[in-house]
């Protein structure tokens, strides 16, 4: 098993990487392995059996073609490589036809199994031009043996050297034939599967995005409604304060309402178009150290506010010594959608405490007495598939507050979790990272004391 892998990485090292060269290409460096090793054997061989000068113009040979091998292999340079070879090799079995008794030889046979492996590599528009070239060099030989014996000596010293040579010729090829058809197979089998893979893949990608687009119509369908909805409570409210006179408490109460459902409207539009643009245009995200308490500060003062006009306690503690490592907006986007979630689906009179702790990493945890999330429901919590629901005043939203929590924090390198029960409440808890511990303290107490 460890030789046969061994042997398999070496054949990826001479006849290239399928990752950087073309199937031909790496079928055409195969070929060259052929050619080195018919050709080194030849050298020797027919130095033996009595033909020096067929011995040394395949010596020339080899060289010539290891050095169209680098060319092709190292400098990559596949196209120029190729017609040298189909050059140098009809010229080489021209010669060697010459020097090697001429049709009494091998060599048309060889000449034959040259061409087959040439037009194996050769690009497709060059096929033909190699074609014509083979037809008219192998009829130029014959015809000029024909017309002039005398330009092809008889160059066996024996029967038995000649009947060796024929045997030794026909070995080669047959060799060669069986191993470059099964190299040709296993690359064509190899190729086959890669196109099924691929097919396959792109099956399910297809799928997939049909999935999604079918989720993305069904949102913004939802979004269209949702947002005709509080519009038209606004323009109600509106329409009431102009056409009748009220009381200063029917005012108030009416204010209260439009403040709550422009505020709602517009996270609403806030998340929608985070998330739109996320898909659209992917995410920069901007990793800074923070001073936590600082960064949500002015938010969670405006929480708090919007708490108070419900009826419930909205309280933080957050250690002024805390810093981390996140996106500011991103930051701010996710605990402010936690906690408006909190403040929707808790009744007048409930509790939300938000608490940041360091336990290795910067725990913030978001609490609440609320309704709480159905178990059949918290599976999809953070995905397209939530179902879009009113609050405990009628609140309405889309669903994408918690995705886009979930993508935003892990995309500051952090995580986000969650444990709920009916009627008890849910809790929501945000790790971000810290800096690390040899961040100077006087940087940190530079943006503490230029905040407070």
């Amino acid at each position: 098993m460890q030789l046969s892998s061994k042997l398999k990485g070496l054949q990826v090292t001479l006849t290239g990487n399928p990752a950087e060269f073309t199937l031909e290409a790496r079928i055409y460096h195969s070929i060259y392995m052929v050619a080195f090793i018919a050709l080194g054997y030849n050298v020797p061989f027919n130095y033996f059996v009595g033909l020096p000068w067929v011995a040394l113009i395949s010596l020339i040979g080899l060289t010539g073609f290891a050095a169209l091998y680098y060319l092709s292999r190292v400098k990559k340079r596949f196209t120029v490589s190729v017609i040298g070879f189909g050059i140098l090799g009809n010229i080489f079995f021209v010669s060697v036809f010459f020097l090697n008794s001429g049709i009494d030889g091998p060599i048309l046979i060889l000449y034959a199994l040259f061409f087959y492996l040439l037009c194996s590599a050769a690009p497709k528009n060059q096929q033909w031009i190699w074609l014509s070239v083979n037809v008219v060099c192998v009829t130029a030989i014959m015809s000029t043996q024909y017309l002039y014996p005398a330009t092809v000596p008889a160059t066996y010293p024996t029967v038995l050297s000649r009947f060796t040579d024929g045997v030794s010729a026909y070995v080669v090829v047959i060799v060669t034939l069986f191993f470059s058809l099964r190299y040709l197979r296993s690359n064509y089998e190899m190729e086959k599967k890669s196109a099924v893979d691929k097919a396959l893949d792109i099956e399910l990608k297809n799928i997939q995005l049909e999935l999604l687009n079918g989720e993305k119509n069904k949102l913004f369908s939802i979004v269209a409604h949702d947002l005709r909805s509080p519009l038209a409570s606004i323009q109600s409210y509106l329409e009431l304060l102009t056409a009748y006179p009220l009381k200063e408490e029917e005012k108030k109460e009416i204010e209260l309402k439009l403040l709550s459902l422009t505020k709602n409207t517009s996270n609403m539009m806030a998340n929608l178009l985070s998330w739109s643009k996320s898909q659209l245009e992917g995410v920069r995200v901007n990793i800074q150290h923070l001073y936590l308490l600082k960064t949500l500060h002015d938010m969670l003062k405006v929480e708090v506010s919007m708490a108070q006009e419900k009826g419930i306690h909205l309280t933080y503690h957050i250690n002024e010594n805390i810093f981390v490592k996140a996106d500011p907006n991103m930051l701010l986007l996710v605990i402010r959608n936690l906690i408006s979630n909190a403040i929707k689906f808790t009744d007048a009179g409930g509790n939300i405490q938000l608490i940041a702790v360091v336990e290795g990493d910067c725990k913030i945890s978001i609490t609440d007495s609320g309704r709480g999330i159905e178990e059949a429901d918290q599976k999809h919590v953070f995905s397209l598939k939530a179902k879009s629901t009113f609050g405990t005043n009628n609140e309405k939203g889309v669903g994408l507050g918690l995705i886009l929590c979930k993508e935003f924090t892990e995309l500051q390198n952090g995580s986000i979790s969650f444990t709920s029960k009916m009627g008890v409440g849910t809790s929501f808890v945000v790790s971000v990272p810290v800096p690390d511990q040899d961040i100077p303290s006087s940087s940190q107490e530079s943006q503490l004391s230029e905040w407070l």
